[in-house]
């Protein structure tokens, strides 16, 4: 018995020795850097629900770590951490525990996609050629369907005027419709905030205006004064003859070449208001929150007409009657040769 209980302390006495040696080789290439493959990064998905087992190997398939084995040491070590879902980015040196480190913070990729106030559905699918996640046809062909809009505008083409301009986070898994949707939601915030108790506000007809207004003038002390030439001469019958609707129309046929010739003008297209009365059939652009406003409280006042200006500011020239508004349009002609 004696002999027998002199064997067994060796073994008890090197265990802790062991399980140390087993935690510094765990420390040690757990904080070791690694060079991610290939070296310009990669992106992993961590799809929710996933094992940590899952993850390690899905860590280590795509080279951001040695092992799944270090992975699975660091997990022992911190069992109560919650490893969270989403697409994330790798490049250059990692250690597996600033890896393990990155997706219990849930540091994500993410992409900032941001749209100017008066761009159209053309302006940001070609902007989103510029990025690598939601592509461009993709996005023109969930903005042609205005299910999700109907609710505010039953009239709406499509969702042009509904995509509010703002920046967005978007990732490789963001989808054409996802990315719609945050759009849509955004204007939804803003129209409940502009609106308010003004319930019976079109939203139709306000966003139609407001994309004009927004197209016509970066001025925002002209906004209101545009809108009021506009709903004036909607009051009287007047064609509108606001040239962004001719540019659109002929981006809706696929033959505008960067500016506005005499055939343009003469489109049979609906949305130029050169040839047909009243509002275009829908938006031709998505503004922001002062062209809304604008829209929705146009300045009091009787101008029917506006030019710019000779002196180049940007500014236009507001007029009341024809024989004012061709004096102005003169001294524009003027100042141009």
């Amino acid at each position: 018995m004696l002999n027998l209980g002199g064997r067994r302390r060796p073994v008890v006495a090197l265990f802790p020795l062991a399980l140390l040696a087993g935690l510094a080789v765990i420390a040690y290439w757990g904080l070791a850097p690694y060079p991610v493959t290939p070296e310009q990064g990669t992106f992993v998905e961590i799809a929710r629900g996933m094992s940590s087992r899952e993850i390690a190997a899905v860590l280590a398939s795509h080279g951001v770590i040695r092992s799944k084995w270090i992975f699975l040491g660091l997990r022992a070590v911190h069992p109560r951490s919650k490893l969270q879902a989403g697409e994330y980015r790798f490049a250059g040196e990692q250690s597996p525990w600033r890896v393990f480190d990155k997706i219990r913070r849930g540091d994500v990729f993410y992409e900032e996609f941001t749209v100017p106030e008066g761009s159209n559905i053309f302006d940001i699918a070609a902007l989103l050629e510029q990025s690598d996640t939601v592509k461009p046809n993709d996005f023109l062909n969930a903005a042609a369907d205005a299910s999700g809009i109907r609710d505010l505008d039953a009239k709406a083409p499509n969702l042009e005027g509904y995509l509010f301009p703002s920046t967005y986070r978007v990732t490789h898994s963001t989808t054409a419709r996802q990315l719609c949707r945050m759009m849509t939601d955004e204007f939804r915030k803003q129209w409940r905030g502009l609106v308010g108790s003004m319930q019976t506000a079109s939203a139709h007809r306000v966003v139609t205006l407001a994309s004009m207004v927004e197209k016509e003038t970066a001025i925002p002390q002209e906004r209101p004064l545009v809108a009021s030439v506009f709903a004036n001469r909607l009051q009287m019958g007047m064609p509108l003859q606001c040239d962004p609707t001719t540019v659109y129309a002929a981006l809706l046929e696929d033959r505008y070449r960067g500016g506005i010739h005499k055939s343009d003008l003469k489109s049979a297209n609906p949305y130029n208001t050169y040839t047909h009365a009243g509002l275009p059939p829908g938006p031709i652009a998505n503004p922001g929150t002062e062209s809304l406003k604008a829209a929705l409280q146009p300045a009091t006042g009787d101008y029917l007409y506006f030019v710019a200006r000779a002196d180049g500011s940007g500014r236009h020239h507001f007029s009341a009657t024809l024989a004012e508004h061709e004096r102005a349009v003169a001294e524009l002609r003027k100042a141009g040769r």
